[in-house]
């Protein structure tokens, strides 16, 4: 794994809100609520590098030169379902965002991403974009997606899962290594049935209460 494209955000925060996810007791409502917040956190760390640009206001006190984002426009683009769990996190620190969506599902025989729903905002090839999905297990879903984005001409892309598999990882860094990777933690590996070991189980399921 190329270590300087991902990068694990180890907050306390985060981690404090990871163990609460993680936990099986945790309810529907608790659980939509820290995911929700846990986008908001790693949102911080995942724009640290957007351009500033100085300008010229006036306090109530005297004039001052400040700092502002220099004109960047962002797009966050969930995986359905389980993605649109980190998406109002988002919003609440980039209101101005606009919002795309990707539906996949694995087809049973080919065992490969198919996409169902694609939605992207006119724009889209002018912004960067941040691909939201709490959950990176083998790859295939994430990698799929950015394929999809690409193919509208956008340039600059994140991805932002909340837990990773080392085999994710390697997944996307083959199949994309231009595209940086924001994680709250790597876990250990995927079992039989490709479930990220240790993990939180199926985050679709508990984010929307269904089995």
């Amino acid at each position: 794994m190329d270590m300087e494209m991902v990068h694990v955000l180890d907050h306390p925060l985060l981690q404090h809100k990871l163990s609460i996810l993680r936990d099986e007791n945790t309810g529907v409502k608790d659980f939509r609520e820290i995911v929700s917040e846990v986008a908001t956190l790693m949102c911080y760390e995942a724009t640290r590098d957007l351009p500033l640009e100085e300008v010229e206001i006036q306090t109530p006190v005297a004039k001052a030169v400040t700092k502002q984002i220099a004109g960047k426009k962002l797009a966050i683009v969930p995986i359905l379902r389980a993605g649109l769990g980190m998406v109002e996190g988002i919003l609440t620190l980039i209101p101005s965002a606009k919002v795309g969506h990707i539906g996949l599902f694995r087809d049973p025989e080919t065992l490969k991403p198919v996409k169902y729903y694609c939605k992207m905002p006119t724009d889209i090839a002018e912004r960067d974009v941040i691909i939201l999905d709490p959950m990176l297990a083998t790859g295939g879903s994430a990698s799929a997606a950015i394929d999809f984005v690409k193919e509208y001409g956008v340039k600059h892309i994140k991805l932002m899962n909340i837990i990773a598999a080392p085999e994710g990882i390697r997944r996307v860094q083959e199949d994309h290594p231009d595209v940086e990777i924001y994680v709250a933690a790597v876990d250990e590996k995927l079992n039989d049935h490709c479930y990220i070991v240790p993990g939180l189980g199926d985050a679709g399921d508990r984010i929307f209460g269904t089995k």
